[in-house]
């Protein structure tokens, strides 16, 4: 009997996944896998923050919590404070009522309601990405009915950002069109503009009449502060447009499993916030009804308790401070090892990963001779890092470059 779906073609190969996959099944016992975007601790295990624990152990003792469904948009005052940790304590879009947010699952959720959303409503279904950006956003987009397109990001030369470039390719973008802004720690070079280049763009943005849409995947895992990783979004907020802001809480709360976060959109009145919250409650009933309790009910017991709140900044500060020191033993070993080219870079990068300026043929080495996981592009995890490892990659890193130019 003939299968009905024999017609199904074999999905192109995931580049992520295909190196995720070969980690797995290398039996080598010193294997290594960067690629994930998670952080470890110094033995190299999985992190759960104390102040995650506690709140987890407050409402398993809480007689009156119960499992029962959420509405829609999820739970209030997590969308409340959500909000507040987006846009800050004293927001006039928040006080104008013009503010409209979602609990979704995770930042992807967040930025596939997003892009479902604009799909159906908005009268340009061009999207732009920075180049390169996270491999799973054109997917997401594209899943939508969005059409994607690229503005230069990253200056290869340099290993900093193309802002030229990027200012030349938003500027030639058509109006209204939809422009995905990552809000700090960009994935996956670690290269972030600055506020002066922040209020450019902005700038421009605004004189094409384009959409930004921010994946705000890593706040507070970019300095260690959570308003600083704000300061992009509210810059865009404050001028009184539009916009749409995907946050995630996988990262600076490691929250990975719960698949918690939340889509917030920014509108010019609170007449169109309510028209636009009664067309994405439509979206997310098609979608998956409901969001997920625990994840949401963890992250509002921390942020509604200013002592867990003030925990949570601390440790969420510690893991940043973490990341830094692993940066400057990679680069220090790299000097040590008098290994070719300028490493730099590798302190000069901000947030979880750096993009090591590595090619594929290296990353291919790395991994057939040192058993080391790296994306192809050379992307590694810096919080995947840790004290006894940074001599092993640091020596592998010699080795491929001395040997592949």
């Amino acid at each position: 009997m003939n299968s009905i779906l024999s017609s199904v073609l074999p999905a192109p190969e995931d580049p992520i996944l295909s190196v995720y996959y070969a980690c797995r099944d290398d039996p080598s016992p010193v294997k290594l896998n960067l690629t994930a975007g998670t952080y470890q601790s110094e033995e190299g295990k999985p992190h759960v923050l104390e102040v995650v624990r506690r709140a987890e152990q407050q409402l398993a003792n809480d007689l009156s919590w119960n499992k029962e469904y959420l509405p829609l948009n999820g739970l209030a005052d997590f969308n409340k404070l959500s909000a507040k940790l987006i846009l800050g304590d004293d927001s006039l879009a928040v006080k104008e009522n013009r503010v409209v947010t979602f609990q979704c699952l995770s930042g992807t959720g967040s930025l596939r309601v997003g892009a479902e959303f604009l799909a159906q409503h908005h009268q340009q279904r061009v999207i732009f990405v920075p180049n390169p950006t996270w491999g799973n956003h054109p997917n997401i987009f594209n899943m939508a009915g969005l059409s994607v397109e690229h503005y230069r990001y990253y200056d290869p030369e340099t290993r900093g950002l193309d802002f030229k470039g990027l200012l030349e390719d938003l500027g030639a973008a058509p109006s209204g069109a939809i422009v995905v802004l990552q809000a700090c720690a960009h994935n996956p070079t670690g290269v972030d503009p600055t506020f002066e280049q922040w209020e450019k763009i902005r700038k421009i943005v605004r004189s094409k009449s384009l959409l930004p849409f921010f994946d705000n995947a890593y706040q507070g895992f970019a300095s260690g502060d959570i308003d600083s990783d704000a300061q992009a979004v509210r810059m865009f907020v404050a001028d009184g447009d539009e916009c749409l802001i995907a946050l995630s809480y996988g990262k600076n709360m490691g929250l990975y499993g719960e698949r918690v976060g939340s889509l917030t959109i920014v509108c010019k009145s609170e007449d169109v916030a309510k028209k636009v919250e009664s067309q994405v409650l439509l979206v997310v009933r098609a979608m998956y009804l409901t969001p997920p309790i625990h994840g949401a009910a963890i992250v509002t017991t921390i942020l509604k308790n200013s002592d867990m709140y003030k925990d949570w900044t601390i440790e969420l500060k510690g893991m940043v401070d973490r990341i830094l020191s692993m940066r400057q033993e990679l680069y220090e070993a790299l000097q040590a090892r008098g290994t070719p080219g300028d490493w730099s870079h590798i302190i000069k990068q901000i947030g979880m990963f750096s993009f090591t300026g590595l090619n594929e043929k290296q990353v291919r080495l790395m991994a057939k001779e040192h058993h080391i996981y790296m994306t192809y592009d050379g992307r590694i995890s810096i919080g995947g890092l840790s004290s006894k490892t940074v001599p092993r990659l640091a020596d592998a890193i010699h080795a491929v470059v001395t040997r592949i130019a």
